[in-house]
């Protein structure tokens, strides 16, 4: 069910992406009287169509891009034979450069628009909900797990700064900026001395997916219970929301972490339990035979502070976010061409896309990512390549420049090369996706 959930998830934000982003070409190409011969979104087989004036708009099976067709224009189409008659008057070969770079440009505006609206949006209406990290180090700290020991964290430390600056929100700490940027570093106070932690440049590698995150860091929570489990040994001696534990077998404790590293390896059959019930020391002696757990969840003594923001400071602040994703993505492109990140536990397709939607239906998260891949969709479809937008504006910003225009069969052979370095880069960045969900990268 959880598969189904990410599918559908994906399919309609590409599907929404996608429409827009060729509406965008569209658009532009009518505004200079261009001929739109097609309009899809998917690729062939069609599902259904309809034609509305000269343009046929298709829905079609493959739900992984998009396209138009616009009259005199070497595209995916490879009509070549229509490109050997003469240039007639609405199509796109016979504009000017300058209209023919803005159509060109079209998709990946409307995208970057969209980007930034779906932030602003999310921005104005959830504002943020985040961990003090003041209230995290007052309550002790970190606990450290297996990536944050590899790191140089230890369980109890306080970190206080991120590259020098002071942090207020926890999440900051787990910013993808931090682990991306040069020089990156954790600045902790660990037993009243101040310490800092240098960040690995391909430290983000091991942060790449969900179950990442709960091998780093959380925030350290008091040993105090919360929810109680049917049938463990909490609920059979009565303890209650609230109580603290204080001592397991003679051994003292004071927090959630301390208690779990104490059972993991508990291997006696009886338990003793010293608990602080509202200033009173209560003690139980109990079996433990057919027990592994004392059977309780910790109770969250840390509490969320909320911001809401103006419409104002939504626009500001909506932009900046969706901008960071750009400049997040240039980073890591430059850090994979230096390979200082390796390219097949970096790079990410329609699998590892779908996992990150969750397997679960909630509206902000599916907005959040679809705003994010829509911009990541603006930057890749700028990159330089024949086939992509990119490719076409490179042509036509040395045919602006230069004053010369490259020859049709130049392009021909160039959207060729370019549509077969993308179908190979498109099945490596699937298979790559099914070897991380099989673990073999």
């Amino acid at each position: 069910m959880e598969g189904l959930v990410m599918t559908a998830q994906i399919i309609l934000s590409l599907s929404i992406l996608v429409g827009l982003h060729e509406m965008g070409h569209l658009l532009a190409a009518k505004a200079f009287g261009m001929r739109v011969e097609q309009f899809s979104i998917g690729f062939p087989p069609k599902i259904f169509s309809f034609k509305y004036g000269e343009t046929e708009y298709a829905l079609s099976a493959i739900p992984l891009g998009g396209f138009v067709k616009i009259s005199g224009m070497i595209d995916e189409s490879m009509d070549v034979e229509a490109m050997k008659e003469p240039p007639k008057p609405y199509e796109f070969r016979s504009k000017p450069a300058w209209q023919r770079l803005i159509v060109m440009l079209g998709g990946i505006i409307v995208n970057v628009i969209t980007g930034i609206a779906i932030f602003i949006f999310l921005t104005y209406a959830y504002g943020d909900t985040f961990i003090s990290n003041d209230a995290v180090n007052e309550h002790g700290g970190i606990v450290a797990y297996e990536l944050g020991q590899e790191l140089g964290l230890q369980t109890g430390d306080k970190i206080v700064k991120v590259n020098g600056k002071k942090v207020e929100d926890f999440s900051e700490i787990l910013d993808p900026h931090v682990f991306m940027g040069d020089g990156a570093y954790y600045t902790v106070e660990r037993n009243g001395e101040m310490i800092n932690i240098p960040i690995p440049g391909n430290f983000i590698e091991k942060m790449n997916n969900k179950e990442a995150a709960g091998k780093f860091i959380s925030p350290r929570l008091p040993a105090i219970i919360g929810e109680i489990s049917e049938g463990s040994l909490a609920k059979r001696i009565d303890l209650q929301r609230g109580d603290q534990i204080i001592e397991i077998s003679g051994t003292a404790v004071a927090y959630h972490d301390e208690v779990y590293s104490i059972m993991k390896s508990y291997k006696q059959d009886s338990i003793h339990l010293k608990i602080n019930r509202n200033g009173e020391v209560l003690t139980y002696h109990e079996n433990f035979k057919s027990d592994s757990i004392i059977g309780y969840l910790p109770h969250v003594a840390i509490n969320y502070d909320q911001v809401d923001y103006t419409l104002g400071e939504s626009l500001g602040l909506g932009t900046e976010r969706a901008f960071g994703i750009v400049f997040l993505q240039i980073k890591a492109f430059g850090k994979m061409f230096s390979g200082e990140l390796s390219v097949t536990k970096s790079l990410a397709g329609p699998i590892g896309i779908a996992q990150a939607y969750g397997g679960d239906w909630q509206w902000e998260r599916f907005w959040r990512m679809t705003g994010l891949l829509s911009m990541v969709l603006a930057f890749m479809n700028l990159l330089p390549i024949p086939a992509l937008d990119g490719g076409h504006v490179m042509f036509l910003s040395y045919e602006i420049i230069s004053g010369r225009k490259p020859s049709d069969k130049f392009l021909e052979n160039a959207q060729k090369v370019g549509m077969v370095f993308l179908l190979l880069l498109m099945v490596f960045i699937i298979f790559n996706d099914i070897f991380k969900v099989v673990g073999i990268v």
